[in-house]
């Protein structure tokens, strides 16, 4: 999931140092071009997150590296982010040197689970992309462009359809979901793989601009039901939820 952010301030040769914030901080990592920064969202599904002392996490998506940072400051021993985006890769590894944490971090190159299949972890972070794809176009939230996948649901359920084999027995995962994706399709793998195991652990509610709900794209996926926004007074609202999911 994503929000606009603003708390970055530019550097030198397109560089930008961020204040990170919420929980685990303060502390100010470097972005790179082309890498995410950490949103709105990020925060949310930060404050979610129980981390015990001495645990295993893999951050699928890790894009700078900030929430595997809140881990490990909250005790992880062992963090593990993976990331299709080289850059991404790069920024996570010289932040984690930045922050002295290289220690208990590690970063690899790589779709979803790919780069990671000797890790079986106490904790998975998953915060994918589930933005439909016209969403991601019209905000611009996204360096690549690209959400999840037309209705935003795709790119989540294929991670989920493979989390069990990265999870140990009780581990769990955080996940977030939003009214910007179909989200019951996403929920409804979610239950494919932790049956009842699954509660809603935070939910926030953030603006979406005029200019995205006009897009004749977004307008489709709206009047389909495929995404869902409320109204508060004259402006759309979108919900986000973040779920921990249990393996038994």
């Amino acid at each position: 999931m994503a929000t606009e952010d603003t708390s970055a301030t530019e550097q030198a040769v397109g560089h930008q140092e961020f204040q990170w914030r919420g929980r685990g901080g303060p502390f100010t990592i470097e972005l790179r071009p082309g890498v995410f920064s950490p949103s709105s969202t990020s925060r949310v599904l930060a404050d979610a997150m129980t981390i015990n002392p001495g645990e295993t996490v893999l951050d699928v998506g890790c894009g700078s590296g900030v929430l595997g940072f809140v881990a490990a400051r909250l005790g992880a021993t062992r963090v593990i982010g993976c990331d299709l985006s080289e850059d991404s890769v790069a920024c996570a590894t010289a932040n984690a040197q930045r922050l002295g944490l290289a220690d208990v971090t590690e970063f690899r190159t790589g779709s979803l689970f790919d780069p990671v299949p000797d890790v079986r972890a106490d904790i998975i972070i998953a915060d994918v992309s589930g933005v439909a794809d016209a969403v991601a176009e019209a905000t611009g939230w996204f360096p690549s462009g690209r959400g999840g996948g037309p209705t935003g649901a795709e790119l989540p359920v294929a991670m989920l359809e493979q989390v069990g084999d990265h999870l140990t027995p009780g581990g769990r995962l955080y996940l977030p979901t939003g009214g910007v994706q179909d989200e019951g399709a996403v929920l409804k793998a979610a239950r494919r793989i932790f049956g009842d195991n699954i509660q809603a652990v935070a939910q926030r509610d953030f603006p979406l601009p005029d200019v995205v709900t006009k897009a004749k794209q977004v307008a489709k996926l709206l009047s389909d039901g495929v995404i869902r926004l409320s109204q508060r007074g004259s402006r759309h609202v979108w919900q986000v939820t973040i779920w921990q999911c249990q393996l038994a």
